[in-house]
């Protein structure tokens, strides 16, 4: 273990003493936030020379982050059970017996979600709510199962205080399916997210078009590209958290991110940065994230004493770990500028494109010759993440997406950028749309949008409706209403409210352009 500075504690305590003054964080938080501080305080890692003045610097020169993970890793960042298993099962240490009816089985599901641990501290995954519900509704009829899931899903937003909690439903039409998304349209709350699976060959019309109705009601569900998932992460894949891909059963150790915008700042040209900085960079972190990895599988202890694990709900092997990156436009814009090219911009111009895509083909190279030993889930390498971002980053845009206010003028324009890079993220990408419901209220306009989506490589879509209260921040979801009661300086429920104040005020959410 390496030696803290004094300053480094002090600066600690001085913190810890803010949470506990602070007027606007409930008590959960500050019990969530005066544990981050405290493991701020271990440094258990052997970590990679160079990876300090990368990481421990301002959000203008910081080339590497973690995440707020911490410098001893106590659990995965994303754990995703097999909840199909605890219903069919029970749980020696929870005691529970396997359900019998609905009313049994949402009660095992809550209480099991009070057990799921991430870097949250709440599950990043609830399951796939259709199928582990619809075998239970053959006893009861429509109204008695849509109350149920109400307050089933109420009691989740009510309890699980962060919107980084998805759920599943699709491809598959199902009756629980549609109950679902009714409830959901009138509790119209931030969590859980919902994705549907969607793949043209199995997903009814009607269903979809349910799940576009419903999204812009309250923004969920999002749409995913199943047949993709499957082509590369199998049957068996979630998508968790934000939109991450990941193996059902197992899950992610660790999130790093690429800011690739500072990373061209280092760089004296494209050339420098394609064989020099870039390089570098990786490397650093790629050895960074082994040795989280590391301390996760062989000192942590997680996997040995965690009852998740000791009753099979997950396996240490369905594991894998996600390379992450942010400011693809950002570094294709900084290096063009730098090379003399005025006026060439992502989103906007072949040039930056084709500038976008070599650079994306280095990552993936590098990638895919970099091998982890404990990711066998995914042939021992990491999986590619495009990042959302966090509530501090300023001027840092998301993944690979086209920046705020920046957006192609046509809907279709845009997409042709964006089906360039979704290919690279078996892990997670994914776009945002802000839809003006008084044009476009012929809901199979956006079907016809995602199907063509999807038919030429976009792996995942959101839409919310313009004047819905819900948005789609990032990869999670926040009440306008509960931000501006933050900034308000009122207590909000749900942690993720105050990184949607900060996504407002940094990221410039509010102005995508309305399609």
């Amino acid at each position: 273990m390496r030696d803290i500075s004094m300053e480094r504690v002090n600066k600690t305590r001085e913190d810890m003493l803010g949470v506990v003054k602070s007027a606007t964080l409930t008590h959960e938080q500050k019990v969530a936030n005066m544990a981050n501080l405290a493991d701020s305080l271990l440094e258990v890692l052997d970590v990679p020379e160079g990876l300090d003045e990368l990481l421990n610097v301002g959000i203008d020169k910081q080339c590497i982050c973690d995440l707020g993970e911490g410098h001893a890793p106590l659990r995965p960042r994303y754990i995703v059970p097999d909840y199909e298993k605890y219903l069919r099962e029970g749980s020696k240490f929870l005691r529970i017996d396997p359900p019998k009816d609905l009313y049994e089985a949402i009660n095992a599901l809550l209480i099991l979600y009070k057990n799921v641990p991430s870097v949250t501290n709440f599950p990043v995954y609830v399951g796939a709510l259709d199928k582990l519900l619809d075998p239970y509704m053959k006893d009861v009829d429509d109204e008695t199962a849509l109350k149920l899931v109400k307050m089933f899903l109420i009691h989740m937003d009510r309890t699980i205080l962060d919107s980084f909690s998805h759920a599943n439903i699709g491809p598959e039409d199902t009756r629980a399916g549609r109950i679902i998304m009714k409830a959901t349209a009138e509790c119209s709350d931030a969590v859980p997210n919902i994705t549907m699976k969607y793949d043209e060959d199995i997903t009814s019309d009607e269903f979809a078009l349910l799940g576009i109705e419903t999204a812009l009601t309250c923004a969920k569900p999002s749409f995913a590209n199943h047949k993709m998932f499957v082509s590369e992460l199998n049957e068996d894949y979630v998508i968790a958290s934000c939109y991450n891909g990941l193996k059902y059963g197992g899950g992610s150790y660790t999130l790093c991110r690429l800011i690739l915008g500072n990373i061209a700042k280092r760089s004296k040209n494209i050339e420098d940065f394609k064989k020099n900085q870039l390089p570098y960079v990786m490397d650093i972190q790629a050895r960074y994230m082994d040795e989280r990895v590391r301390f996760e599988v062989e000192e942590s202890g997680f996997f040995e004493n965690n009852f998740l694990a000791k009753e099979g709900l997950i396996h240490r092997d369905k594991f894998s770990a996600m390379f992450g990156l942010v400011g693809l436009a950002d570094a294709v814009n900084i290096l063009l500028e730098k090379e003399g090219y005025e006026g060439k911009r992502f989103g906007h111009d072949e040039d930056a494109t084709k500038l976008g895509v070599e650079i994306m083909d280095i990552i993936k190279d590098f990638n895919d010759h970099h091998e982890n030993k404990y990711c066998e889930a995914t042939g021992n390498h990491f999986l590619l993440h495009a990042q959302v971002g966090l509530a501090s980053d300023e001027n840092v845009t998301p993944g690979t997406r086209i920046p705020i206010g920046e957006e192609p003028e046509e809907m279709v324009d845009h997409l042709k950028v964006l089906s360039h890079f979704h290919k690279y993220f078996p892990s997670g990408t994914g776009d945002i749309f802000p839809i003006d419901l008084t044009v476009h209220k012929n809901h199979e306009y956006l079907l016809d949008i995602i199907k063509g989506s999807f038919k030429n490589d976009l792996r995942y879509l959101s839409f919310y409706s313009s004047d819905s209260d819900v948005i789609r921040i990032t990869g999670y979801l926040v009440k306008k209403s509960e931000i501006e009661k933050l900034e308000r300086g009122e207590n909000v429920m749900l942690d993720t409210t105050a990184l949607g104040m900060g996504a407002k005020h940094n990221g410039h959410i509010l102005e995508r352009k309305v399609r």
